[in-house]
């Protein structure tokens, strides 16, 4: 019988979340919750939130499958993961104003931990794009530093930890086509809509 199966009755299942809860606020408080998770609910479907102590780690698409994506994480960033959606409750708000139309820049910490070199500066460009605008992945390339890397600067928007925060869905081709996308072509065309209106 699985912990889950012995809490089976409402109030059972309520007491499995409260003492889950306290765990989650006992990890925060001893310092030995490395990464924390949430999901929360979007136009673009449900996303998964990640954070370490110094700040978001991780977006993911339900597509990716998150656990996978949590899987991932443990491998690469700490085990010692734990759903515990206090820590992303700054998150989930900005996230939150920004599909409501309130909210043109992210004003949280991210941790980059998960992008190196290269694929770094990328990421670190990209929040330099307008609300609204877009970029070729040609403009991005040597905002970033390397003119003729556009390939690799389109495999650095395509591994993007932190879609829509790091908002990777503002560069196109130069044909004006919308190019690959993370979350698939239909959140991305959602997301730019969305910024147009």
């Amino acid at each position: 019988m699985s912990l889950t199966d012995a809490f089976s009755s409402s109030d059972d299942g309520a007491r499995l979340a409260d003492l889950h809860a306290r765990l989650a606020q006992r990890a925060e408080q001893e310092e030995v919750l490395d990464v924390a998770y949430r999901t929360v609910a979007s136009p673009v479907g449900e996303l998964l939130l990640a954070a370490t102590p110094r700040g978001l780690v991780r977006i993911a698409y339900q597509v990716q499958g998150f656990e996978q994506v949590l899987t991932d994480l443990a491998t690469s960033v700490s085990p010692r993961i734990l759903r515990a959606p206090a820590r992303l409750d700054g998150a989930a708000r900005e996230l939150e104003e920004y599909f409501a139309g309130r909210r043109r820049r992210f004003d949280l910490p991210l941790d980059l931990q998960l992008s190196e070199g290269f694929r770094r500066q990328v990421v670190q460009q990209l929040p330099q794009i307008d609300y609204g605008a877009t970029v070729t992945y040609t403009e991005i390339a040597r905002r970033a530093g390397s003119a003729r890397a556009v390939r690799a600067a389109g495999s650095a928007c395509a591994r993007n930890p932190l879609p829509v925060v790091v908002p990777c869905h503002r560069v196109v081709r130069s044909d004006g086509a919308l190019g690959g996308y993370v979350g698939g072509l239909a959140a991305k065309r959602t997301l730019l809509e969305l910024e147009a209106a």
